[in-house]
């Protein structure tokens, strides 16, 4: 027994010397399992509950460059920090007095070569602000005189919802907006972006949206990477990696419809390239069936963008906003 005990004296000795001179930090007890967790998984912190946990503090939005001057409205190249990181855009200002709504845009798809600030936003924005809204609409990190993105591409898409709740938050700086009455706008992928958002935040935010992408994740990702250069080998093969470690439904806004708390109204052409009707109707039923407040509407004949139909659709979503203001 003595024998046993000067070994393991020895042994303690031994142990303790190894650490004389390292830094307490290195000693500490890892604070929680969730801690721990995330730094074997760190996107965990981009589950739709941990972006519902989180502050979204804003920062200032900053007027630079004009780059169209007409009789009711001006329009200024803007930025802000989403996350400490430099996100652009183009903001409407409407040439009236007093505080005005504000209608946040939120662009599809656009291929990166050649994307301009704007595009995808640009015509109906300049409606809104010509009848009194302010319009922001984000480039989003790696387009325009953003940031660059990311090198994993779900980080930039999981990022994208943070970014819009980041200028949300920083709506308060702007001294002509009512931050009292803030609306969405979003158009196909933008769509779900916009569902993301106000199923992370809960907040009854107006929202409308053209032909918006409504399935879960990753089937949303998937169903369109065939028509990359590569069929969507990437795409498949980084998700099949992801779901090696993580749950897609935490990251899906089709786990989350009861989370949203905003009315919500909805456009889509029977002939649109790349929603299908019976997505939109089952996204619809849902919500219904969940109390929640939510019109459809179908154009016959009607492509992706409702050109057929355009001016009765931003005429429609005008209606909506003065409905809505508080």
């Amino acid at each position: 027994m003595k024998q046993v005990l000067v070994i393991l004296g020895s042994c303690l000795t031994f142990l303790s010397s190894l650490f004389t001179g390292v830094k307490k930090d290195f000693l500490l007890p890892i604070t929680s399992w969730e801690s721990f967790e995330e730094s074997q998984r760190p996107l965990l912190k981009y589950t739709f509950s941990s972006l519902s946990q989180r502050e979204y503090l804003g920062s200032e939005i900053k007027l630079g460059k004009v780059l169209n001057d007409q009789p009711a409205f001006k329009s200024y190249l803007f930025s802000y920090l989403s996350d400490g990181k430099k996100v652009t855009g183009l903001a409407n200002i409407p040439k009236k007095a007093g505080k005005l709504p504000v209608a946040v845009m939120i662009r599809g798809y656009v291929d990166l070569q050649v994307y301009q600030t704007g595009v995808g936003t640009k015509k109906p924005a300049e409606f809104f602000a010509q009848n009194g809204f302010i319009t922001l609409a984000l480039d989003f990190l790696g387009y325009g005189g953003s940031d660059p993105e990311e090198k994993d591409i779900l980080i930039n898409r999981f990022e994208r919802p943070v970014t819009v709740l980041n200028l949300l938050a920083s709506i308060k700086s702007l001294p002509q907006a009512d931050t009292g009455n803030i609306f969405l706008w979003g158009h196909s992928n933008g769509g779900q972006i916009a569902i993301s958002v106000l199923e992370i935040s809960e907040k009854s935010i107006p929202t409308t949206l053209w032909a918006p992408v409504t399935r879960g994740f990753p089937e949303s990702v998937l169903n369109y990477s065939g028509e990359l250069d590569d069929n969507g080998k990437m795409v498949a093969d980084r998700i099949a990696e992801f779901e090696k470690d993580y749950d897609p439904k935490q990251f899906s806004i089709s786990e989350y419809f009861d989370k949203i708390n905003a009315p919500i109204q909805i456009h889509l052409g029977t002939y649109d390239e790349y929603i299908k009707p019976e997505w939109i109707k089952e996204f619809v039923n849902k919500l219904k069936s969940l109390g929640k407040e939510v019109t459809f509407y179908s154009y016959p004949k009607n492509n992706h963008q409702l050109s057929r139909d355009w001016d009765t659709v931003v005429q429609k979503d005008l209606e909506f906003f003065r409905k809505n203001l508080k």
